[in-house]
């Protein structure tokens, strides 16, 4: 009988391999999106609540990236994401301008943290890329007073396709599900929306202003002389 971590690392595999499946118009759409963006000088900002954050980190300031990337960190780090009105206060801390999009995060997509911030990212004409599990936000009921699920007031929404909970596996003797699978297949289905939009900007004869690694020498000045470019857009929120 095979044990929890084997049990795990084989349904992370799976998901992995099929995560992708009906959904390679949106990757391609996400695709167009982040090359749009860099090439008129925006900023690729992301934005998860709890532990969806790591997914936000995932493609923001790192080597390999893209230089124009931001994460949008949230003073109260989720604490308040289920309170009506959040996102609304929040929003008006944040330089976002039509020429960026924002990459909201949000496994169950209900609460109001993440539908506000990307109402409003709509209706000041900010592209949206919403990073979801669709049927389980599907089945919830929105927690937010507008009604909405973040996959309904997205321009692009990627399917993670992780379960009710997001733990994917029961174990004899533990009361909960263990095994979040949403880090993992959000975070692959965001880089390939990444490396999709270089292959979009070298064809559009664009150079991709990225992220040399710190370890490599001169990696540390050949970025500087990036991101002075933006310094004044990249600074806290």
């Amino acid at each position: 009988m095979k044990g929890t971590a084997e049990r795990f690392k084989d349904e992370i595999i799976s998901r992995l391999n099929t995560v992708f499946d009906g959904q390679e118009d949106a990757l391609h759409e996400a695709a167009v999106i982040f090359a749009d963006t860099i090439e008129r000088g925006g900023i690729i900002r992301a934005f998860g609540s709890g532990h969806s954050h790591a997914n936000a980190l995932e493609i923001c300031g790192r080597a390999g990236g893209y230089i124009q990337t931001k994460v949008v960190r949230e003073p109260a780090w989720g604490i308040y994401e289920m309170i009506d009105g959040v996102g609304d206060q929040f929003w008006l801390k944040l330089d976002l301008r039509p020429e960026d999009c924002l990459v909201v995060i949000s496994n169950s997509g209900r609460n109001p943290l993440p539908v506000e911030l990307a109402m409003h990212a709509q209706e000041a004409g900010v592209k949206v890329i919403a990073v979801t599990a669709v049927d389980v936000s599907r089945a919830s009921t929105s927690r937010s007073k507008s009604g909405k699920r973040l996959f309904e007031v997205a321009d692009v929404v990627l399917d993670n396709k992780s379960t009710f909970g997001d733990a994917a596996l029961e174990v004899e003797g533990l009361a909960t599900r263990v095994g979040g699978t949403s880090l993992y297949t959000g975070c692959l289905l965001l880089d390939c929306a990444v490396m999709e939009s270089y292959d979009i900007l070298l064809e559009r004869g664009v150079q991709p202003p990225l992220f040399m690694s710190a370890n490599v020498d001169g990696g540390p000045e050949f970025n500087q002389r990036l991101l002075d470019q933006f310094k004044e857009r990249l600074a806290e929120y």
